[in-house]
């Protein structure tokens, strides 16, 4: 048992607590004496560091949004064991230091220039997590405060992201305030969905194909193929600073290829099979986004510049229904109403205002 106090934020509410943390099992749980609240039980493997110097710490919760824990002095040595550490670059980077890993990115460059095709796919994967996470959390600044957030709606979205991805390979799932029929995947798992493609959408079963190809770029790392592939190792080398407009810009002019397209379409049609979600709303959503695409010309920044569409890949999403199968919806009609009217609803949001960000 630990007196330690420290301050925490539950990710439900938005009530700064003074708590104490007392050991429980393979982790640990947060209580506030003076209200008598007692958190749910966290693990120590589930702590994420946000920042952490010699008199400031603070922690996030790998699996809750929002969740902080924080304190300042000296942590005593029962936490201090426990508690994950800050890595600067990457745990391999920080061993051996930034200019030697640096060198080493280079030539490795060098070697794979033959294989440039290929060698982008091969690289993407090396690329320490935490650079990547860096790079998508700078890149979300670049849409300047036109995240959609309504109770319902936050909720709704929560409740569908629950389902396609029950397992939080994407740290997180939002929703933006533009009115074009488009969803990014980000570097560092960060899924955006445009509200233009929910209003294009006419059921929660559409947006949740879409949403779970999305987690297909984002298991595969795909984004960050792409990155490589357009701008070279210098997108990773060079970081994030100062040129975050161009690298979002190139996000979302990145069209994937065939193989990224069928791995990402593959896992979206189980996610929707193990959510009990029909792939044949995905489908017909494919099919009449492709056809008004081909009536009236490509447009800039819809999901089909990014994701091309073919009859063989509508083809698969609908031969993946499951005759006799009993599907669910992926939200029922009042989440529905609520995620597609959030952005409406939302007085702070910040308004769409041309092409560019």
């Amino acid at each position: 048992m630990s007196d330690f106090r420290l301050w925490h934020y539950d990710g439900v509410t938005a009530v700064r607590r003074s708590v104490l943390l007392r050991p429980a099992g393979d982790g640990f749980l947060l209580e506030e004496p003076e209200s008598g609240w007692t958190g749910a039980q966290a693990r120590w493997t589930d702590l994420t560091v946000i920042g952490a110097d010699k008199d400031r710490s603070a922690y996030g919760h790998s699996a809750i949004p929002g969740w902080r824990m924080g304190f300042s002095g000296e942590v005593p040595d029962g936490i201090a064991m426990h508690l994950p550490k800050a890595e600067r670059y990457g745990r391999w980077i920080d061993r051996f230091g930034f200019w030697p890993a640096a060198g080493l990115f280079t030539v490795a460059a060098a070697l794979v220039v033959w294989g440039a095709l290929e060698a982008p796919g091969v690289i993407a994967p090396l690329i320490p997590q935490s650079w990547e996470n860096r790079m998508g959390d700078a890149m979300v600044g670049d849409f300047g405060g036109r995240f959609c957030h309504t109770a319902a709606g936050d909720a709704a979205l929560h409740a569908l992201v629950a389902q396609v991805d029950p397992d939080h390979e994407a740290r997180e799932v939002t929703l933006a305030n533009i009115p074009m029929v488009n969803a990014v995947t980000l570097p560092g798992g960060r899924i955006i969905l445009f509200d233009g493609l929910l209003q294009q959408a006419r059921s929660p079963d559409e947006v949740a194909g879409v949403l779970g190809h999305e987690l297909g770029h984002v298991r595969h790392r795909d984004t960050m193929t792409g990155l490589v592939r357009q701008l070279g190792l210098s997108v990773v080398l060079g970081g994030a600073g100062g040129n975050t407009g161009a690298y979002l810009n190139g996000v979302l002019a990145m069209s994937y290829g065939r193989d990224a397209e069928s791995a990402a379409d593959g896992v979206a049609i189980d996610q929707m099979r193990e959510a009990k979600i029909s792939p044949a709303a995905t489908a017909a959503f494919f099919e009449r986004l492709g056809g008004r695409e081909a009536g009236r010309g490509a447009q800039a920044m819809t999901w089909l510049s990014s994701h091309p569409l073919s009859a063989e890949r509508r083809r698969r999403f609908a031969a993946a229904v499951k005759p006799g199968t009993a599907y669910r919806p992926a939200l029922d009609q009042a989440q529905w109403r609520a995620l597609r009217g959030s952005c409406a609803a939302d007085r702070k949001v910040a308004e769409f205002w041309g092409d560019g960000l």
